[in-house]
This record gives C-alpha cells, sequence and structure tokens, in this order.
C-alpha cells in the first residue's frame, strides 16, 4: 500500500515528564501513525503541550475550560487545485497520559490512537454531526490501527 506523503513538524513544549512523552512519540513513528490515515499529501504539525496550553486553547476555540487530549486546527482539506491537507493538531501530555493509564493502554498506543483520530478530523471527518458518522469514523480509525498493529482502542 503506497502512503500518502507527509511533511511533519513535531513539537513538545515545556511538559511534565518530557522524556517519556518523547520517547512515546519517535518522529518515524508519529510520521507512520499519521500517514496510515491520510487519503491526500499533507503538511502537519504536532504539537505536545501542558494542561495550561491545553486548556487555554480548548476554552479560546471551543468555548470548553478544561484541558482535552487531543485538538485539530484544519486550515485546509485537499482540493483538485491543491492536493494536499494542512493542519495542526494539539495533544495535551497530561490528559493523554492520564487517559491512556486509566484505559489500561501503552502511552505509545493512545498516542497513535489520539494522532489517528486528529488526523481524520483534519481530513473532514467528524463524529459530532451524527450517530452513523461516529460509527463510521470509529470503524475507520480500528481499521487504521489495526493495520499497523495496535489494538482495538474502543474495546
Amino acid at each position: 500500500m503506497a502512503l500518502n506523503q507527509l511533511q511533519l513538524s513535531l513539537q513538545f513544549a515545556d511538559i511534565p515528564y518530557a522524556a517519556r512523552h518523547r520517547n512515546a512519540l519517535p518522529r518515524h513513528k508519529v510520521t507512520r501513525w499519521i500517514r496510515h490515515a491520510l487519503s491526500d499529501d499533507a503538511e502537519i504539525t504536532v504539537r505536545i503541550v501542558n494542561a495550561d496550553e491545553g486548556q487555554r486553547l480548548n476554552k479560546e476555540f471551543r468555548n470548553k475550560d478544561y484541558p482535552t487530549n487531543v485538538l485539530t486546527f484544519e486550515y485546509a482539506q485537499a482540493t483538485q487545485e491543491r492536493p494536499w491537507v494542512m493542519a495542526d493538531l494539539v495533544l495535551c501530555a497530561p490528559v493523554v497520559a492520564q487517559e491512556a493509564k486509566a484505559q489500561g493502554k501503552t502511552l505509545q498506543a493512545h498516542y497513535a490512537h489520539l494522532l489517528v483520530h486528529g488526523t481524520l478530523h483534519a481530513q473532514g471527518w467528524d463524529h459530532e454531526t451524527s450517530e452513523a458518522d461516529a460509527n463510521e469514523m470509529e470503524d475507520y480509525e480500528i481499521a487504521i490501527l489495526k493495520e499497523m498493529g495496535f489494538r482495538n482502542p474502543y474495546a
């Protein structure tokens, strides 16, 4: 299977337990996880943030006053004139770590899932529009992750 091209910027803010998160997110794996979820070529920035930055961004852009696991900022979906996706994916390290522990997953497996999830959002997928859309997106995430050797993140 030929994967789409990705220009990736991987950024780490000042986060607690930075080495643990950096070790879970080697650049080559982040690239692989995102590329498996791409339908088109892309320019994506992945930024790993602390709870304060995650909460500020969630409040500013979603009007929700708490840090969340992943925020997707889609700037452009692929079109015939410009056949690539442009987006930022912001992941809140403390939330991701807390969720991974609560769900009995490795930190790396949870990051892989959230990067696939955010990449799908960057391409127009939306699980909040209807139950059918949510089920379709969830099924697609499961298939992508299975292809890369990860178990069903919803099981």
